[in-house]
């Protein structure tokens, strides 16, 4: 019998590790920042279970050079995927670093962002013993439909997706596919960048 696959998930992953130091150092000023916000309730409570986020760095020049790279990666997935992109233009839509509590507990519940074709991450602080990304399973009717599997290894009947980093790994994925991260149990920094891209008709973005 012949064997097809459709309906895949692409997931697009790369060691990327010359932006770590001089993104690390442009994201210090954001996480300071961010740190300095929540005084009050450290002073109270501690840090434990916090997720410092930047604003928007979207027109910071400091992250130029991984905007240029990531927004080019991000029309070439799209183009590899089969979309006509000679229609669209690619924009980001939002850019932001956060780095989970030294205390542990930082992390996030799934979800996806709303009306974006692309996400990605960039690691600036990752080791073995930190939090990492966890991707679901985006066809809801295989999630209705789900069985048990034979083995822990992930296979076509896999529900989760979970996936170790180091600073430098750089992922691209679809906009439509639930994400989340894992607990933080706070042993090693934990350190990202996530931003999220939309594909613009070009009559759209030249009129806007």
């Amino acid at each position: 019998m012949d064997r097809h696959e459709f309906f895949k998930t692409p997931i697009w992953m790369e060691n990327k590790p010359e932006f770590v130091k001089s993104l690390n150092k442009a994201s210090d000023k954001f996480i300071k920042e961010a740190k300095k916000r929540n005084k009050d309730h450290i002073k109270k409570y501690g840090d434990f279970g916090t997720s410092y986020h930047s604003p928007p760095i979207t027109l910071d020049n400091d992250f130029l050079d991984l905007r240029s790279y990531v927004g080019q990666k991000s029309w070439d997935f799209l183009d590899w995927c089969g979309f006509d992109m000679s229609k669209y233009q690619t924009m980001f839509h939002e850019m932001w670093v956060q780095e989970f509590a030294k205390k542990g507990g930082g992390h996030h519940s799934a979800h996806i962002h709303w009306n974006q074709h692309v996400s990605g991450f960039y690691f600036l602080k990752a080791s073995d013993r930190t939090s990492m990304p966890v991707f679901h399973e985006p066809r809801t009717g295989a999630r209705a439909t789900k069985l048990l599997t034979k083995s822990k290894d992930l296979s076509h009947g896999s529900e989760l997706v979970h996936i170790k980093v180091q600073p430098g790994t750089l992922i691209i994925f679809p906009g439509y596919l639930e994400h989340e991260f894992s607990v933080d149990h706070g042993k090693d920094p934990f350190r990202f960048i996530h931003w999220n891209i939309q594909a613009v008709p070009k009559m759209m973005a030249k009129n806007a």
